[in-house]
């Protein structure tokens, strides 16, 4: 059983971490830093009402690309707890829709398509997205790992159980990191075998885990590291937070904050965010502290 993990920099001198890249589109580019990626809710239902985007696109991709976002993830489908599902054709429209409104202001920052359906995926990196960010790792649609794989795209595989509309209700684990990481060995021998080269690991903040399981999870981040491939935490403004603090998504920000913080210290490369102005300068200030 894994718990409690602390990742004291003594396992970097035994296992020298290796070079991070990521090969999109032929281009190479390295994870010297620790990266910043900015939400795009084309979405009329996100937890987070103030990432709801759909009628502001113009606007919210200018502050996302001002405060230095290094990759935006543009999303289609609500997956919140007990979301509505729609249509692969709806949840299409609105990602082209988020894609065309950042290819508009800048042709040059990395895109990402936040979506499980493979058709969704397509027809978002044939209209210029970079990366696909699959919240289900491939388990809701079979076709998702042999289709990214055609793509050539960078992929990233999140741990989740069930769907967006049960998955509270799998909760139950034995050994909840050691659990995680062996799914994670799984996926990416699938994704290898699938021709996918660049696998982003996410351990899945707030699915499939009660609000203890996630701060375990946070504690025990480290642990992942020797899977040597890059982590994404995404914890923004997420009921871990704003529950143990008795608030809202709206008054989370002061907890995102310590919280990412606690996560670079543990080992995160991407840091996915609501707010990246206040995600930049606890990168900034962490690398102060840990140069």
């Amino acid at each position: 059983m894994v718990d409690n993990f602390i990742s004291s920099g003594i396992e970097d001198n035994l296992f020298p971490p290796k070079k991070i890249t990521l090969n999109v589109k032929g281009k190479l580019w390295t994870l010297d830093r620790p990266w910043v990626m900015g939400i795009l809710n084309v979405t009329p239902d996100s937890f987070f009402a103030g990432s709801r985007a759909a009628d502001s696109l113009p606007e919210t991709v200018d502050t996302l690309l001002e405060e230095g976002a290094d990759i935006i993830d543009i999303g289609g489908y609500s997956t919140r707890p007990g979301a509505t599902d729609i249509s692969e054709e709806e949840e299409a429209e609105r990602v082209l829709q988020g894609i065309e409104a950042v290819k508009n202001t800048n042709q040059k920052v990395l895109i990402s398509v936040d979506t499980f359906r493979s058709g969704v995926a397509e027809k978002a990196v044939n209209a210029g997205a970079d990366i696909v960010n699959d919240i289900s790792g491939g388990d809701l649609d079979p076709n998702m790992l042999m289709t990214v794989g055609k793509l050539r795209t960078p992929y990233i595989c999140m741990h989740m159980r069930g769907n967006p509309q049960d998955m509270a209700s799998k909760t139950d684990y034995t050994d909840l990191i050691g659990e995680i990481f062996s799914r994670f060995q799984q996926k990416l021998n699938q994704c290898h075998q699938a021709g996918i080269n660049d696998v982003v690991l996410d351990p899945g903040f707030g699915f499939a885990k009660t609000l203890e399981q996630n701060f375990q999870l946070l504690r025990n981040l480290g642990y992942f590291k020797f899977l040597n491939t890059p982590i994404l935490v995404g914890i923004s403004r997420k009921s871990m937070i704003y529950k143990l603090l008795e608030t809202s998504p709206e008054n989370a920000l002061n907890g995102t904050t310590a919280l990412h913080m606690a996560a670079l210290i543990n080992g995160a490369n991407i840091l996915r965010v609501h707010d990246v102005k206040e995600a930049k300068e606890t990168i900034q200030l962490y690398k102060q502290l840990y140069p």
